[in-house]
């Protein structure tokens, strides 16, 4: 009866997932007559995603007092950033040993390359008007502008007085989220496994070809990195017990849905079963989600070390590989959150090192058969960020 109070809902979870990739993999393409059970569950998720990141931001800040907010706020970053760098350093290290271009056809790999999409070039200035800010107040209501959603929340909950009227509105409001959410996720074994099936029906037929080797590498090492890497976090912010029998149930929510946003309800919630301080949950894991991804920044690197060693360019200088780590990072912590489409990482990568932009196709390409194990590692390496930011800041 303990087992099933403690892990009923993850054992439910994992086998609508099991179930759903089962069914994927049996009737193909066939499997999106399912689609639509798991599309509606995922609105009803993102629906949530604005209110949550909203009340669970604001609140948290105008909890803290005096300069608390700006020390946790400091912190989270710091940790983000170093969180990041070991996620390069490992990246490295491991493509040293496992080669991404190991027995691969080099010219029949660039000779089917998908054709490359026209793409909009902003500047810098623009890329970051767009990733911090949105011209009008509805627009921050929108689950695409999460980042400039966090900047409003945080200077909400700044300049609301602690325990006065508003700042019990906020709670209140972020009570009745957190309640509708849990409503909602009872139905994530039925929901997220009829999305798990179309996904695995249409691409379970993909790893193949040249960049099998590379999506098979970055899978073995999103794996090891996910056990061995969060259990030193995780034994670092004293927490190692409690990670390991609470980290299941977003873990299956980011894999079945390949959507940090969507796992970032379950990530809260997890951390908070931790033992983790509410307000520190609900201030590090919506900031994380958004600058914070170490699936992106492992599979930055993976893509550099792919293109060059596709076009036979040594990168072993002290300068390059700085490069290929500040780029890496560059990708997990400000492109991420910015909302223009999936291709900026991945044209970024191209602009920086000479090659033409159609090589930006073949990275996406890659950026597709890694997307559920980096999602996983995205969504993840926040709960052990959570983790570590509750440990430094007490």
């Amino acid at each position: 009866m303990a087992f099933w109070k403690n892990y009923g809902q993850t054992v439910l979870l994992l086998g609508g997932l099991v179930i759903g990739g089962v069914c994927g993999l049996l009737f193909g393409e066939g499997a999106s007559l399912v689609r639509p059970v798991g599309e509606i569950f995922l609105n009803l998720i993102f629906v949530l995603i604005v209110p949550l990141v909203f009340f669970s931001m604001s609140s948290a800040i105008a909890r803290m007092k005096g300069g608390k907010a700006g020390r946790v706020l400091g912190v989270s970053v710091g940790v983000f950033v170093a969180m990041s760098l070991v996620a390069a350093l490992v990246a490295l290290g491991w493509c040293a040993v496992w080669d991404p271009l190991r027995g691969v056809d080099k010219a029949a790999l660039v000779a089917s390359l998908p054709p490359m999409e026209s793409q909009t070039t902003l500047s810098a200035g623009e890329m970051i008007v767009r990733t911090v800010s949105v011209p009008d107040f509805l627009s921050l209501f929108d689950k695409a502008n999460l980042l400039p959603l966090l900047l409003f929340s945080l200077l909400l909950g700044a300049a609301v007085p602690s325990g006065g009227k508003i700042a019990g509105a906020l709670d209140a409001g972020l009570d009745a989220t957190v309640r509708m959410m849990n409503l909602v996720m009872k139905a994530a074994p039925v929901g997220l496994g009829c999305y798990f099936a179309d996904t695995v029906g249409r691409s379970g037929g993909n790893l193949i070809g040249g960049y099998f080797n590379v999506a098979l590498s970055y899978w073995v090492l999103a794996a090891l990195f996910f056990i061995f890497v969060n259990t030193a976090y995780a034994a670092l912010g004293g927490r190692l017990k409690g990670f390991w029998r609470h980290i299941h149930s977003p873990a299956l929510t980011a894999i079945a849905t390949s959507s940090s946003a969507a796992t970032m309800p379950e990530s809260i919630a997890a951390s908070q079963r931790m033992g983790i301080r509410e307000e520190i949950a609900g201030t590090v894991i919506p900031l994380g989600t958004n600058l914070h991804k170490d699936g992106t920044v492992i599979g930055a690197v993976m893509k550099i070390l792919f293109l060059t060693g596709l076009f036979g360019i040594s990168v072993h200088s002290p300068g390059q590989i700085l490069l290929i780590i500040g780029l890496a990072i560059l990708s997990g912590m400000v492109m991420g959150a910015v909302p223009t489409g999936g291709m900026t990482a991945e044209l970024l990568i191209c602009s920086v090192f000479g090659f033409p932009p159609e090589m930006a196709a073949a990275l996406l390409v890659i950026s597709t058969l890694i997307d559920i194990p980096g999602t996983l590692l995205n969504a993840c390496e926040n709960v052990s960020a959570a983790v570590l930011v509750d440990r430094l800041t007490r």
